[in-house]
């Protein structure tokens, strides 16, 4: 294999001509590379490509990318055939295979016409003068070919992607800037550049004096990934540093192009004001805010707005504290904007990249930033082929080191991950309790929720771990909501105070069969920008599995309910389920499991402000706490779907069209 260093001047791809050799039915490898895949900074793959020319002027790349996500396998082989010097793609095909099911994808360009097949969604178009072609992810060796075609044609500022759907938007791909790198010895310059519209979030990518792709990383596409070029591993770390601060650029440009409608003083006149505690609504209420806090709340011609105060007129409306988003995985700084969008103003990152986090959180805090204020539980796991995230202990010693690295970075919580054994998470819990954090996270595959509580967990992401435990052990189940044991653990969650973020949304998204359209439960989506509709309405399970599928739902918001009615505390999370909208979601679905509108209202404010021990200063809109609130269009009280309907949202004190905050990244809010 050709070594995948190529010094600065040296051109990355050899084309040859040699008419005996094409006779003879040989083709020239000219180009060969392999990358090292990330998760959450983890590896967990890699991908190796290859060039060949096959004819003069004809070049044919195929890459094989291999991984394994926590136990879960997958596959992925693509073919690029290209023609002429210009690299211009004729035919793409891209299969894959593993846990998920297998998906196939095909582009080709005949004639003056391309047709397009992917996920089972077929398109015929008329073949623009300059377009590339390429699938939802695309490989970082695909990515290396898009990213020479672009410079090739004169870096447009828009250029088309061929997909099997309209609502494709162009790529917008800038050079952003340049680092050096000591790689081997030899200093390396890299160009920096960020990509648009392929995943949600700006990709940032990493081109070489060869015309290699150096590394590039997908911030907002779902969960933090990384890709590096086989000989820049050693550089990793100042690639993350890099992409961060590029990061930080990128969330600069945001800011600028949403401006607040109001800061300073200003008074919420008419709506109907759902403050969070409980208390009936007040019709025609006044809410006045003056330096980020809420400094006067009540009934019109109870409380009087100050000469020259601005008003803003709510007639009509619902004003809700801000909405807390108590699962996320804050994979970009385009998330703020679209939490904000849905109401969000505070968001609990559960698992994320170190560096970044902090990054954001601190200059959402200091700089006034767009997002919503960040909680963030530092993730840790046990390593080896199942692990999660990059911090790895195996050992109690090791697990008291990686809990003090969270506290001293003020992380509010640890979350436990399923390959942490019973001496470590015991260690953990201690050293987070000594230093007044507190344990959420799955529960870990060496106990069941009763050891976990038992070893120290505070609270419990996500249902399954819940509803497992109800199933005696040897037992496929179903569950038996009037079994001993299923009552035993209700009985000890709430005396334990055992607080359970149960992800409902998510598992509906993740499990719908293929025959059932998303929107039937997920209306949302059709707001969405193409880079994250296209991805959920790709993902499910065969419909055959429809009435399994039903079944499960209709037995999880049976839980819930029983749950909510023994009075454990639960608190509404969306996990990587659709941003914004999978938080409405979750909610919906507590109304279905028995919960009064009110009481959903309340597990998504004043609840997980107590929970988080923030409720003296947020979760409710009262006299003295933080000017976080959501104005929507309609009554939650009468149906909790209103709450999708956000017009405006206040975070810190300073109000911002939804609308606007929606469509600069990409949502039709």
């Amino acid at each position: 294999m050709r070594m995948s260093f190529v010094p600065a001047g040296v051109v990355c791809l050899l084309l040859t001509s040699g008419a005996s050799v094409y006779g003879e039915n040989k083709p020239i490898v000219v180009e060969q590379g392999r990358y090292s895949i990330h998760l959450l900074l983890h590896k967990i793959g890699t991908e190796s490509y290859t060039v060949t020319e096959t004819a003069p002027e004809r070049l044919v790349m195929t890459t094989t990318s291999t991984l394994s996500d926590r136990g879960m396998k997958r596959t992925s082989d693509v073919k690029l055939e290209m023609m002429g010097p210009l690299y211009t793609p004729v035919l793409l095909e891209q299969k894959s295979s593993g846990a998920a099911g297998e998906d196939e994808s095909r582009s080709e360009v005949e004639g003056g016409s391309v047709s397009v097949m992917e996920r089972g969604v077929a398109r015929t178009m008329r073949k623009p003068a300059v377009a590339f072609m390429g699938f939802g992810s695309m490989p970082a060796s695909l990515q290396m070919m898009m990213m020479r075609y672009w410079r090739f044609h004169h870096q447009p500022v828009r250029l088309p992607m061929l997909r099997a759907s309209e609502k494709a938007l162009p790529l917008e791909i800038k050079l952003v800037g340049h680092d050096a790198f000591s790689v081997n010895g030899r200093m390396v310059r890299l160009t920096r550049y960020t990509v648009a519209n392929l995943m949600f979030g700006r990709e940032i990518v990493w081109m070489n004096d060869s015309g290699r792709l150096a590394a590039l990383m997908t911030f907002g596409g779902g969960l933090p990934q990384e890709e590096i070029l086989e000989g820049y591993e050693s550089v990793e770390p100042e690639l993350e540093n890099s992409g961060v601060r590029q990061e930080m650029l990128d969330l600069d440009d945001l800011d600028r192009e949403v401006q607040p409608l109001a800061t300073g003083a200003f008074a919420i006149v008419g709506a109907r004001l759902i403050d969070g505690t409980g208390s009936a609504a007040i019709e025609n209420s006044v809410v006045m805010v003056r330096d980020g806090r809420i400094v006067a709340v009540g009934k019109a011609g109870a409380v009087k707005v100050p000469v020259g105060m601005r008003v803003i007129h709510a007639e009509g409306k619902s004003l809700l504290p801000g909405l807390w988003e108590m699962h996320v995985h804050y994979s970009g700084v385009e998330f703020g904007p679209a939490l904000l969008a849905a109401g969000v103003t505070t968001a609990r990152d559960c698992g994320g990249e170190f560096e970044f986090l902090t990054t954001v959180r601190r200059k959402i805090d200091k700089d006034h930033a767009l997002g919503p204020r960040l909680l963030l539980a530092g993730l840790i796991d046990s390593g080896g082929p199942l692990g999660f995230g990059y911090v790895d202990v195996k050992t109690p010693a090791e697990a008291v080191e990686a809990v003090d690295t969270y506290a001293d970075a003020k992380f509010e919580q640890i979350k436990v991950y399923t390959q942490i054994q019973p001496d470590v998470l015991k260690a953990i819990s201690e050293e987070a309790h000594k230093r007044g954090m507190t344990v959420t996270g799955h529960v870990p595959a060496a106990v069941n929720a009763f050891g976990g509580i038992a070893d120290g967990m505070d609270q419990i992401n996500h249902l399954q771990f819940v509803t497992r435990a109800m199933i005696p052990e040897g037992s496929s189940g179903p569950v038996d909501l009037e079994s001993e044991r299923a009552k035993s653990l209700i009985a000890l969650l709430k005396e334990k105070q055992i607080v359970v973020d149960p992800t409902l949304g998510w598992g509906e998204m993740a499990g719908h069969p293929k025959n059932v359209e998303v929107a039937s439960f997920e209306p949302g989506i059709d707001a969405a920008p193409f880079t994250l509709s296209s991805k959920f309405k790709a993902m499910g399970v065969p419909a055959a599995d429809e009435a399994k599928w039903r079944e499960r739902m209709a037995t999880n918001v049976k839980v819930v309910g029983a749950l909510y009615r023994a009075g454990v505390t639960i608190v509404p999370g969306s996990d990587t389920g659709l941003l914004g909208y999978g938080l409405d979601r979750e909610l919906e679905l507590y109304v279905q499991a028995g919960m009064t509108p009110m009481a959903a209202i309340q597990s998504a404010t004043i609840v997980p402000a107590r929970v988080m021990k923030l409720d003296g200063e947020s979760g409710s809109i009262e006299v003295g706490k933080r000017a976080d609130m959501v104005l929507v269009d309609g009554n939650p009280l009468e149906r909790i779907s209103d709450i999708r309907r956000v017009v405006s949202v206040v975070t810190d004190g300073r109000m911002y069209d939804s609308k606007r905050l929606g469509r600069s990244v990409g949502f039709a809010r």
